[in-house]
């Protein structure tokens, strides 16, 4: 177990956390501080988990927020489950959403579910990091089983909530398998009799059901960690797959850095608290600097990006992605090194986009050119049925987006 005091881990594993009501969260600091009394009066570490339905294949920096607490708790000799939503991702969780979200088969969810635990290690150590699927229990219950969960809430309780709310006002759908989920993921904490269990502030409800159903199966309930939700690239809305205004943990260091560049002024403090390894005191030395007009913000945010991609990729990768960004962004000139592709015979250029790994779908290479986000030599190309060749020795430059090229070559 740890060596910090109680005091000190209490520090640690609440900062950040934040609840929306200061009596919430001061009942749930009083509760971790007594379990990790009795943890280390027994020696027996606290069961803390916090779980991802895989409603793509790829992780963002934004799920990195609970990971992250996550593995705090790992560092101080507590076990750890990194949980996957093989089942709960089949409802789709309505916490975010003011309208339905649109369900996925079985088949979609293992095969977005398949990568998901080795970007994970990428926050947690995979030797100390238990890893499940709740399908492993929700699949088995009966629809006795459900209704038995169903009554310990009231249709009130889920009207409560602000998303619910809002669509029922406006006349909106609201469905009745969306009540499920929180049934759903409180029966995670009984199936895995948790300590603690981590998620965004969006998610206090579902943590909440969780408290309420351990009680009813005569389980000490779970204290709850709520921690604030990460804005996306926009500054505006959260970080999500389906917004596109996303990092991807498994995104390019160039990508990485990039797209964090994009990032408006305003959310910077957002961003600076929940993704870097800065203490509060560096945090603000740094925003009061921009305040003050003794640092300009693109000096701030380069900061900021050589730190997201040196969390996942290593200093050195953080350099080379600074250089790439300085070198195409700011002296506008192309990247030193650059995938090749003959192209003797005419080629669409969706076919080109998609084969270079550009895009993960000929769909989304076809949005691309539609936006006009995508250049020969400089010129925007204007349709998707656009065939491009290429003569001899001559060489032509296609740029997809703002960060990607591809060096189009003769036979």
């Amino acid at each position: 177990m740890s060596k910090l005091s109680i005091d000190e881990q209490l520090d640690i594993l609440m900062r950040g956390a934040e609840f929306g009501d200061p009596q919430i969260k001061e009942h749930m600091t009083q509760e971790l501080r007594e379990r990790l009394v009795e943890s280390e009066k027994t020696g027996q570490p606290l069961s803390v988990y916090v779980g991802f339905d895989p409603t793509a294949s790829y992780l963002t920096i934004g799920h990195t927020v609970p990971m992250r607490k996550l593995r705090q708790f790992q560092e101080l000799g507590h076990e750890v489950t990194f949980l996957i939503g093989s089942f709960t991702g089949l409802i789709g969780d309505p916490s975010d959403k003011t309208s339905a979200r649109q369900q996925q088969t079985t088949e979609e969810v293992q095969e977005n579910a398949r990568t998901y635990t080795e970007q994970a290690f990428r926050i947690l150590d995979p030797e100390e990091t238990v890893v499940r699927e709740n399908a492993e229990w929700l699949s088995r219950l009966t629809f006795k089983d459900v209704i038995a969960l169903a009554s310990h809430f009231t249709v009130q309780q889920f009207l409560s909530r602000e998303n619910f709310s809002k669509r029922y006002e406006k006349g909106d759908a609201i469905w009745l398998h969306e009540f499920f989920y929180a049934l759903m993921q409180g029966y995670d904490a009984v199936a895995m009799n948790t300590d603690v269990q981590i998620g965004g502030t969006d998610q206090l409800f579902n943590l909440m059901a969780g408290r309420k159903l351990q009680q009813a199966f005569g389980q000490r309930p779970q204290v709850c960690l709520t921690l604030p939700i990460l804005v996306g690239t926009d500054g505006r809305v959260r970080m999500s797959k389906s917004t596109g205004n996303h990092v991807g943990i498994n995104d390019s260091p160039e990508d990485k850095y990039g797209k964090t560049m994009s990032l408006p002024d305003h959310a910077m403090r957002n961003w600076f608290e929940l993704v870097t390894r800065w203490s509060p005191d560096q945090i603000d030395e740094l925003l009061i600097g921009v305040e003050r007009g003794e640092i300009h913000p693109m000096e701030a945010k380069k900061k900021l990006a050589w730190e997201i991609v040196a969390i996942f990729d290593g200093p050195e990768a953080a350099d080379r992605a600074a250089a790439h960004f300085n070198r195409i962004h700011q002296q506008r000139k192309l990247p030193e090194d650059m995938p090749e592709r003959a192209v003797s015979e005419p080629t669409n250029v969706v076919e080109l986009i998609h084969d270079a790994g550009f895009t993960r779908s000929k769909s989304q290479a076809r949005r691309l050119v539609q936006q006009g986000a995508v250049k020969l030599d400089g010129e925007k190309i204007e349709g998707i049925d656009t065939e491009i060749a290429v003569e001899g020795d001559e060489e032509k430059i296609l740029r997809v987006g703002k960060r990607r090229f591809l060096k189009l070559i003769g036979s």
